[in-house]
């Protein structure tokens, strides 16, 4: 897929979430009108209540403390349904981010390969395979969020001093979008402890401390077939 084809699939997949979003808070501030109507409601009864309650017969108190607690009933019903709104808005918004992370990966590993094609024919003053490799494992040993600093590791440095690279590189860095800052609410995963992006897969242990992990950061290309297990998991099986 070509990069104009991926910036076409963000456009569509995020064009209509506005709309969405303004329904679902539309959806949610007409539900807190409906408590606060009902919650009006309760405090008048209670007062009617105890205002009487030293006139009324006892059928009449028990009908009045029913008519209280369907309104309490009713009041927690609209709450109810104002939370699992709230949940599925951020759920809709999550997977949006979590599409978006995909196609930047997708795009960033276009890019890649792209500058493996250029330097490949570039009479062997371009990157060397080992390079090449080395930029296409990046995403896995980075993660969003992670410590430290590009200025600081070798392949920074060995950058710097050929002008050919840096000038390629410099105009194009798809590893800054995905550097980000995210939800600090958001689940970690991984032996990166990084958020959930790109193709990830399930360590098959159940009582694995983990879960889910990036192809990248368990040398995965694509999902093995019959059960996997993570590294972790691994050596506590041949511990055993």
């Amino acid at each position: 897929m070509s990069a104009i084809g991926t910036d076409v699939i963000h456009v569509k997949r995020i064009e209509n979430l506005p709309c969405e979003l303004q329904r679902n808070f539309t959806l949610m501030r007409d539900l807190d009108n409906r408590t606060e109507e009902k919650k009006g409601e309760i405090d008048k009864l209670a007062e009617e209540y105890i205002a009487n309650v030293k006139n009324l017969a006892s059928e009449q108190r028990v009908e009045h403390l029913q008519k209280i607690q369907n309104a309490y009933s009713k009041c927690k019903e609209f709450s109810d349904d104002k939370v699992q709104l709230a949940m599925q808005t951020y759920e809709m918004v999550d997977k949006h981010i979590r599409r978006l992370d995909a196609d930047l990966a997708r795009f960033e590993n276009e890019l890649k390969e792209k500058l493996e094609v250029s330097y490949d024919s570039t009479d062997g003053r371009g990157l060397k395979k080992n390079d090449v490799r080395g930029l296409r494992e990046k995403r896995g040993s980075r993660g969003r969020g992670r410590k430290g600093s590009d200025e600081d590791s070798p392949r920074k440095k060995k950058m710097k001093n050929s002008p050919d690279l840096s000038d390629a590189l410099l105009p194009m860095q798809p590893s800054d979008v995905l550097d980000m800052p995210v939800d600090p609410n958001e689940p970690t995963y991984c032996l990166c402890h990084q958020v959930s992006y790109g193709e990830m897969i399930g360590c098959d242990n159940p009582d694995c401390p983990i879960e889910w992990f990036h192809f990248a950061c368990v040398d995965l290309a694509t999902k093995p077939k019959g059960k996997w297990f993570c590294p972790r998991c691994t050596q506590d099986r041949k511990k055993k």
